[in-house]
Order: C-alpha cells, then structure tokens, then sequence
C-alpha cells in the first residue's frame, strides 16, 4: 500500500479495501502469469543480457561439472553415447563427385590413406573417425571443441589436425592484432562479430603455461552449436538437465547405502550368566574343551559353526523396513533427460520393455530428427577437412588438376554417405522400401544411400554377379531379383528381361 491508500485507509477502511481489490483484480487481467511476482514466483528473478554476458560467468562452472558426471554418471554417458552412435556412428563415406570417375576413385583412395592416424593427427594417435567421434562427445559436454589445420612435414601430406579443448583459450588476450578489432574470451572479432583469430595458452607436458599462440581464423575449426545471434562462444549441450542427472546419481546412491543397512546383520552375545573376576574369558567360565571364548571381532561367515561360552545365547538384530522403489522415479527422471535432450526414453535407457515397433520406429524417427543439427555441423566440419585435404593434395603435387583455381568449386564437389543403421524389422522395413520404390516414392539412389552405397557402385556389383554367374553356369538373376526376373533362352544367345 502506497502513502495514498494508507490515507484512504484511515479515512475509510471499506473503501480502502474496495481500492485494492480492484488494483489486484486489474492486475490480474493484464500482462502475463509468467511475469507475476506473487508468492510463486517471488525468487524468480531474471534479467536479459546478451549471449555471452549470461555465459561467460558460467560457462567453466557448467563446462567442469558436466565433465564430472561424464567420469561418474551412468545416465550422462548414456546420452553422450547416443549421440556418438547416431551423429557419427560407423562413420562416413566420401563420394567424390568431380565428374571423372578415374579422378574421383583415386582422390577417395588418397582420402582413405590419410584418414590414418599416422597422417591426419599431429599426435599420430587418433585416426579421422576417431577424432570425429571425440568431437561429437567434447560437444555434449565442453559445449564445443577446436580443431587446428597444421601444415607439417612427415606423413602422407604436409596437412594434419590438431584438436584442442576450448580451456585453451587465452581469457586473459587483451590486445588484437588489428587495430579496431576487439578480443573477447580468447578469440579476436572484427566490427561484425566476426572471428579473426585465436589466442591459444600453450601448456607443456608439466602442466606449465608459455605465452599464448595466435592462429588465424582460417586455420581454426571451431565446433560448436549457437543458439543466440549474440552467442560468441561454446556452452555445454548438457547445461538444461545436469541438475537432472545429479539428483538421480545422489538418489541412487542414497537408495544403494539404504539398501546395504537393510541387508545388515548385526549379533549380539547375551551373557547368561553374570561374570566374574577380572577380565572377558574367567577360570570359572570354561567350554567343552577347557578354555573360555572371546567373540571381540568375529564375523559371520556363511556355514559356519562355532562353539558359545557356557551360558551364553545370541541374539540377531535385523534391521526392518523397505527401501523406496527407485525404478518408478528413475525412470521419470530418465525421460526428463530424455526430454531436455530431445531423445526417447527407451534410446537412453535402452530399456525396450514397453515399445513395440510402431512405437520403437516413432521414438527412432524422432530421434533422427534431433540428431540432424549436429549431423549438419558436424559434416560442415569435415567438407571443410575435405576442401583443405584436396588443395593439399594439388600444392603438395601428389594430383595434377588442370584449371583447379579457376574450377576449384567442381574439384572440390562431393557427398558423405553415412554409414547404414540395422532395421527394427527387416521383414517389413523391405516391404515398406519394395513398395515406396515401385510406387515412386523412393528412388534407387534414395534407397543405396539409406543402406550406406553408392547407387552407381551397388548397379556395378550386381552386373558384376550376375555376369559371374553366367560365367559358372548358374542363373543368379532369380536369387537377386525373385520371381519378377526370368531368363529365355533363344538360339545363340539369351534375353532377359524383368517382369
């Protein structure tokens, strides 16, 4: 109440009380139930900041607690590893498309050499997939990470990666290169938010700091999701449920100490009669054999028998009651992740029990769907891996590109085809594919490329069988194509056709 109601109020109670029952009810009716400030919401208060303002203060903070649950949380690794499965999976293949087949066959050759580890990581430990397969999990769980083009000597070509954490980051670079530039959380920005370069803190094997490296942004990769316009730099994908997976590692592990109280044992020697003299074990308490029993320290071993003082009994204490049922509530919070991560229960827990398959392939479909942001980004990551690798292979001399810098954008034309996942049913995922494809649906390229090949290259294997099996005497066309091919057989040569 302000001065003038208090006023009102002296005046008149009624009317005082009618005045502020008509600000309430005005209040109500205008504005939103989101922006109350009642009882509900009175310790919810937010301010609008900028990107990197709202991150920059807890960006570590997130950054090392979501790589403690990645070390301790079953549930975390379950959702990074759906990730991994399913982003990158079994990997990709490369499909030259420069328009000559020759070219294109011996550039995918050069691609599979340099995969290797010994000639795409600088440290020779990691083979391309590999570091793919870092990358996607360093995403979920750094936010994002850095891959460095290094041009060195040694390996097949002069070209290598080098991946590095975004702790490697120079917070404390003040100065740009250029002048009218800006330098913000480690990296260098021109007027238009635009990265320029990268200040790197160098760290020997000792864990000692050197001056910090500057690397020019075209000689950076830096793999990270941006969700706001004036978002600068990486957050952990994991920031909306870390709260989530805490709570139920610290409930299960309330749950497993309760449970191991309530399968304890405790023993209990009553004395039946009264002891004398000095000490546990008396002259006057003897057993069968002649000398008295202690009982200080010993357990209960499973078939043991043992021999009690003369007057003494045991009595056990068994601890009663029942631990919570954990299943019901971990199971809620698991779809809670689920939600916050936009995957499925069952691809989290990889608990099938209560799908079928409608609903399996529903959960499949959507999952799909979540995972082709990072499957874009991430295949944006290695096209420009693959560009860097083509003009290395031109400079370094190992292809001779005529008009390649005039025509570079046809040289450098490709498609990556990941590799196939397994079919829930493959009796009726064959139908549904066998009709969408005579039905128009589908094309025989859609179809080669959902099963990880090339369309050109699947024709090629099968003219190739079934011309090996003529060769042999045996008609493989009917094993390959059923009942709707048939082999007729004229004077001097055979027509085949498909019916």
């Amino acid at each position: 109440m302000n001065w003038l109601d208090m006023v009102i109020y002296w005046i008149s109670p009624k009317a005082a009380y009618h005045r502020a029952v008509y600000r309430q009810a005005m209040e109500d009716e205008r504005g939103y139930d989101a922006a109350n400030f009642d009882r509900i919401n009175s310790n919810w208060r937010v301010v609008n900041d900028s990107a990197e303002m709202t991150d920059r203060h807890a960006r570590d903070i997130v950054r090392a607690r979501a790589r403690d649950l990645e070390n301790n949380s079953d549930i975390m690794n379950s959702v990074t590893g759906a990730y991994k499965r399913n982003v990158f999976g079994a990997g990709y293949r490369l499909r030259v498309r420069c328009g000559d087949e020759t070219l294109d066959k011996k550039i995918e050759q050069f691609w599979k050499i340099w995969c290797k580890k010994e000639n795409c990581d600088v440290t020779g430990t990691q083979s391309f997939n590999s570091m793919m397969r870092m990358a996607v999990q360093r995403k979920k769980i750094d936010g994002g990470i850095i891959i460095l083009k290094r041009y060195t000597a040694g390996g097949f070509l002069p070209f290598k990666l080098q991946a590095v954490e975004v702790d490697e980051l120079d917070l404390t670079a003040m100065t740009p290169k250029t002048k009218g530039n800006k330098v913000v959380g480690g990296i260098e920005y021109n007027a238009c938010n635009r990265p320029m370069g990268y200040y790197f803190q160098q760290y020997s094997i000792d864990g000692t700091a050197s001056p910090s490296v500057y690397v020019e942004a075209k000689d950076v990769i830096f793999y990270f999701t941006k969700s706001r316009p004036s978002q600068i730099r990486e957050m952990s994908d994991m920031s909306p449920t870390i709260t989530r997976i805490r709570d139920a590692n610290e409930f299960m592990r309330a749950v497993s100490i309760k449970e191991r109280i309530l399968a304890c044992l405790a023993v209990f020697i009553k004395r039946l009669l009264p002891q004398s003299g000095m000490g546990y074990l008396t002259p006057g308490r003897k057993t069968e054999k002649g000398q008295g029993r202690e009982y200080q320290g010993k357990t209960l071993t499973p078939g043991m028998i043992q021999y009690l003082n003369d007057g003494d009994d045991v009595q056990v204490v068994n601890p009663s009651g029942q631990a919570t049922d954990a299943t019901s509530f971990i199971k809620q919070q698991i779809r809670l992740v689920g939600s916050g991560q936009g995957l499925s229960y069952e691809t989290i827990s990889r608990d099938m029990s209560e799908s079928n398959y409608s609903s399996a392939r529903q959960g499949a479909i959507e999952d799909s769907l979540t995972y082709v942001d990072d499957q874009e980004l991430l295949l944006e990551v290695m096209s420009e891996i693959y560009e860097t690798f083509v003009i290395s292979l031109v400079l370094s001399g190992k292809i001779q590109l005529d008009g390649f810098w005039e025509e570079k954008e046809r040289y450098l034309s490709h498609k990556w085809i990941q590799a196939p996942k397994k079919w829930i049913d493959p009796l009726k995922e064959s139908n549904a594919n066998k009709i969408s494809l005579e039905t128009g649906q589908k094309t025989w390229a859609d179809m080669t490329a959902e099963n990880g090949k090339d369309w050109k290259e699947q024709i090629d294997e099968i003219a190739e069988i079934l011309k090996y099996g003529e060769e042999k005497g045996i008609d493989l066309g009917g094993v390959i194509f059923g009942s709707r091919y048939k082999t007729d057989k004229f004077e001097g040569f055979e027509e085949k056709q498909a019916v």
